[in-house]
């Protein structure tokens, strides 16, 4: 803790506003805004403080409702005052700020903005920030970045908007999964591809708001389910063009690291101007040995998340455990209007990315098993080598079929090739001299998969305002053929006669999975009157899943693998199905929204044993409640209150009565008496803002509840052999909250925010047949700030420290508690002659946890670049990473019946000189 303290001092102490600038008294601003006509008010107008020098954004605000509007804290200087409203032409002041002196502007008139027949174009100048009701709209020329910049450092400036190392975003700390290029999908729904590989400077325009399922937005009956979105909006001037940054770099070997290197390819060619065909073609491509993606490593299929569901344990990482070296390559398009054949109106969008990474990971861990009365540990070595290769294929196609029917096709599928090998070594022991057991463990997989997703959306409208038909179908699609190799070789310690046994395994496992979802929901709304509306919906559901294990034994005689096990080898089904219908009342008024609705499902759960023919058949009936409330407040405040419920069926490999020996000291067993799983979950969000945007709060909270979560029963024999089977469980429930607060500090030109996270949960499990009750808590603290001097000198500083702690009822001597402390600090300089000097540095720190597996580190990286040519479209920069050499990763893991610390090999010291080509080429 002493050195974290240590490190905060130094990082403060290092600050730039503390050598480039003197913190002076602040000055304010006020004034009136009326109509010049009617000399009425105007509320809402935006008023923007500009630096007078280069119109630079400073703060903005709205008027209130007198059209009164007051700045505070405002540095001595001179800056230029635009006020705008719609309908109204522009109002521009220039404005010295004295200290201490208020600059009270007295009553500004507007007038009205005139338009004549056949005139051409009005150009306003936009406010910095616009709110509009629930969307908060950023004008990204106010927002300065350096040359040659990514939209993800555009989107490290705005107001409440944070963007992690590993290119995750947060928008008033809601996680933001979702990002659109003028409202379209970009290479799917991968936010990285948007955010990594799109320039800065071609950005008109960014939007930041909550978006719900296509079905809802149609029907206009909000059902709850949302995901926070940021849409880009491309500049009239720089939608008809060529642009892109291409790079190649390379770097010397270093001690057992080989040489680096690093190559990216991106081209777009956009044709967006003045009306045009809005066509979109890009190419984009990348290779590298660096643990860098600018895309998200999934595999592409599955639908959208659900806010407040649980989650699984970990205390999460804030750097890559593993080495990567990828290759990918890609291309999107998409166009609208006249250039599609089939309609005027109709819009398609379509995307093919390929990839490869191969995953090396080299691991030591330690893990305290936690039994009834006694526990014991267990030291673990693994090294691991996964390579895998996807293709993802992305689209979506809107077809209107008349001027009231429309179709929305939205396929998303993947396929993938897997090679893994995978070594282990473990030992297990109560003491040094009192071991278990020991084992050696060799993995060889090899296989091929394809998952997809699939949306299709038959909207009809009537002519009665408010009445629709909506038909939704949804499609989940998961399947694989893998072969595996198991060889393992493991020796367990009699304890009495301190003779030891050995056991051999060597099998062969060839499976073949299927796991296919349709969902068919139908809507239909009728408006009671103009602010009132019932839905009612019905919807039907197939989940079928099969998985078909044959395992054979190595022939000693043939040498061949030619010896089924019976009793391991199986052919399995499920289905799970359900038929829901329900109905729901909505009331929207201008400031709020309130919905109460309720659904019947009916569930049948069907698991088939077709080895030995035994089947299960379990019908289960629901009453799913929901709610919803939304308010409004005035002055850019809002409250939303959500209850639902779920239904969650077993998947196929919790169901299969058969052992999964993959690792015989841990072996896992289905269970096909398993309920589905039934959750209650309650979500608020409380989101205020002020200054437009300067000043933001953001409360959120989420609670889950179970009484047939489905937990596990573990049992250990003498040998410290696991045997881990699924049950239904009860008492489950979860909390998480989080509060963030920003503020811009003006004489500063500085942003910071504060955010502070804390989660409780109480779960049962089953160790040795005694009910194990688990609770965990967590809380931590962080603080960010943000700032960009004089246009030429950015920096930040973040700090966050996390206090985690766990009970067990059944061993209460193996309660547990830790810190972990985490800080860094960043800096880009600009300096004459278009040289550049970028650095950052962070400190990690923890303590409490097993011995070795402590860890207090700096991880220091820097950057030298030049930019050349007359445009600074080129770029030559030297970089190095983990300037110290001292780069870790240390995690902490916990679960029901064991704490586990791990210790992982990652990407040391390395230089890099790398030569930048950005292409522009607009107009043509």
């Amino acid at each position: 803790m002493e050195a974290f303290k240590f490190v905060i001092c130094l990082l403060l102490l290092w600050l730039p506003p503390l050598y480039a600038q003197k913190i002076t008294p602040a000055g304010e601003i006020s004034g009136t805004v009326l109509d010049s006509a009617s000399r009425k008010p105007l509320r809402m107008a935006s008023v923007s403080l500009l630096h007078a020098r280069d119109s630079a954004y400073v703060s903005a605000t709205t008027t209130g409702g007198e059209g009164n509007f007051h700045f505070r804290k405002v540095a001595p200087g001179s800056y230029r005052l635009l006020i705008t409203f719609v309908g109204y032409k522009n109002l521009s002041l220039s404005i010295n700020v004295n200290r201490d002196v208020p600059a009270n502007l007295g009553t500004l008139l507007m007038a009205e903005q005139g338009t004549q027949l056949n005139e051409v174009v009005i150009k306003q100048e936009r406010a910095p920030v616009t709110i509009k009701q629930d969307t908060i709209e950023f004008n990204a020329g106010s927002f300065k970045t350096q040359p040659n910049a990514q939209v993800e450092e555009l989107l490290r400036k705005l107001p409440g908007v944070e963007v992690g190392r590993d290119g995750s975003i947060k928008a008033n700390g809601q996680a933001v999964n979702k990002v659109l290029v003028d409202g379209k999908p970009f290479f799917g729904n991968d936010p990285k591809m948007a955010t990594r590989n799109l320039p800065a400077d071609i950005v008109d325009k960014v939007q930041m708001y909550d978006q719900s399922s296509d079905q809802s937005q149609f029907s206009g009956v909000d059902d709850g389910d949302r995901e926070r979105t940021i849409n880009i909006t491309i500049k009239k001037d720089k939608g008809k063009g060529y642009f892109g940054q291409n790079s190649l770099g390379a770097g010397p070997s270093n001690g057992d690291q080989s040489a680096r290197y690093e190559a990216r390819l991106n081209v777009n060619r956009f044709n967006n101007h003045n009306g045009g065909p809005n066509r979109q073609l890009s190419v984009i491509g990348q290779a590298n040995n660096l643990n860098q993606q600018n895309f998200s490593m999934t595999d592409g299929g599955g639908g959208p998340q659900l806010v407040g569901q649980p989650g699984g344990g970990g205390e999460g990482q804030m750097a890559p455990s593993n080495v990567t070296e990828v290759a990918a390559l890609g291309v999107n398009y998409r166009t609208e209007s006249k250039a599609v054949k089939w309609g005027k109106r109709a819009e398609m969008a379509a995307s093919y990315f390929a990839n490869r990474a191969v995953t090396t990971t080299d691991q030591q861990s330690r893990r305290e098993n936690i039994l009834p009365g006694q526990s014991f540990l267990t030291d673990q070595s693994n090294y691991s080598k996964n390579s895998l290769l996807t293709h993802r294929i992305n689209g979506r196609f809107d077809l209107p079929i008349d001027s009231l029917t429309s179709l929305r096709f939205t396929p998303n599928i993947s396929f993938q090739t897997k090679d893994l090998l995978s070594k282990n070594s473990s030992y297990s022991y109560r003491s040094l001299a009192d071991s278990l057991n020991k084992g050696l463990n060799q993995y060889d997989l090899n296989g091929t998969g394809v998952n997809g997703y699939n949306n299709l959306l038959l909207m009809r409208k009537f002519k009665k305002e408010g009445r629709s038909l909506s038909a939704n179908l949804n499609t989940l699609l998961t399947t694989g053929n893998t072969t595996a190799y198991n060889r393992s070789a493991n020796t367990f310690f009699d304890t009495l006669t301190t003779i030891p046994g050995r056991e051999r395994v060597d099998q062969r496992n060839a499976q073949d999975q299927l796991a296919l979802q349709n969902t068919v929901t139908v809507s239909f709304t009728e408006p009671i009157s103009f602010t009132k509306k019932l839905e009612f919906r019905y919807a039907y559901s197939n989940n079928f899943g099969k998985l078909l294990r044959n395992i054979a034994d190595k022939s000693e005689e043939t040498g061949q693998y030619d010896k089924p096990d019976a009793l391991l080898s199986r052919n399995f089904a499920n289905t799970f199905e359900t038929n829901r219908l329900g109905a729901t009342f909505q009331t929207r008024r201008l400031r709020y929204t309130f919905a109460l609705g309720a659904d019947a499902q009916l569930a049948s759960l069907r698991p088939i044993d077709r080895s030995t023919d035994a089947g299960y058949r379990s019908q289960y009936a629901y009453l799913m409640p929901n709610a919803l409330f939304s308010y409004t407040f005035r002055g850019n405040k809002n409250l939303r209150l959500q209850y639902r419920t779920r239904v969650v069926s077993p998947g196929i490999t919790q169901l299969i009565p058969v052992a999964d020996n993959s690792n015989p000291l841990n072996i896992n067993i289905g269970n096909p008496a398993l309920r589905p799983e039934y959750y209650h979950n309650v979500t608020l969000t409380f989101s205020a803002s002020r200054r437009g945007g300067n000043d933001n709060l953001f409360v959120f909270g989420s609670f889950n509840q179970s009484n047939n979560r489905i937990g596990v029963s573990t049992r250990t024999d003498e040998s410290g052999v696991q045997v881990t089977t699924p049950i239904n469980t009860r008492g489950f429930m979860s909390g998480t909250g989080f509060v963030s607060l920003s503020k811009k500090i003006e004489p500063l030109h500085l942003s910071v925010n504060l955010s502070t996270q804390g989660s409780l949960a109480r779960n049962t499990n089953m160790i040795n047949a005694s009910d194990n009750v688990t609770t965990s808590t967590s809380l931590g603290q962080g603080i960010r700030l943000q700032s960009d001097y004089n246009g030429r000198i950015d920096y930040g500083l973040s700090a966050r420290v996390t206090y985690q702690q766990a009970r067990y009822s059944l061993l209460s001597q193996q309660n547990m508690q830790y810190w972990s402390q985490y800080a860094t600090a960043d800096v880009h300089v600009q300096l004459p002659g278009n040289v550049a000097v970028t650095t950052d540095l962070t400190y990690t720190g923890n303590t409490g946890r097993a011995e070795g597996y402590n860890q207090r580190f700096l991880l220091w990286n820097a950057s030298l670049s030049k930019q050349f040519l007359r445009t600074r479209q080129a770029e030559v920069r030297l970089q190095v990473f983990d300037l110290l050499n001292q780069n870790r990763s240390l995690v902490r893991n916990t679960g029901d019946a064991y704490i586990e610390d791990v210790r992982s090999r990652v990407l040391k010291r390395y230089f890099l000189i790398s030569l930048m080509y950005n292409l522009r080429k607009f107009g043509v």
